[in-house]
């Protein structure tokens, strides 16, 4: 994912659910379903229009203590939000890329 400036959001067609049936988070949208694994709830859970891609990395850390690991997980938060932007799933208004 390109280094951005600005706050991700679930894009209008997505939709963070919980799957009664399943027993596991889900994001909807249009053409499917994907089944989230614990971490990326986390991350989709805080991608509300209000935190940049730092501040939802430093709240991870937070959480679940890996501070020391800050780096390997800015990599993975930002692989995975480049990846559902790439397929539409989340948007970064107004973000500005470095």
């Amino acid at each position: 994912m390109k280094n951005r400036k600005g706050v991700p959001r679930l894009a209008g067609k997505a939709r963070l659910r919980w799957d009664p049936i399943r027993q596991k988070p889900v994001l909807l949208y249009p053409e499917g379903v994907l089944i989230l694994n614990p971490s990326a709830e986390a991350i989709l859970s805080l991608c509300d229009g209000h935190r940049s891609v730092d501040e939802i990395v430093s709240e991870l850390a937070n959480r679940y203590g890996t501070e020391a690991e800050a780096v390997a997980l800015e990599v993975d938060v930002g692989n995975f939000l480049g990846e559902l932007e790439e397929r539409g799933l989340l948007l970064f208004p107004d973000a500005m890329e470095e």
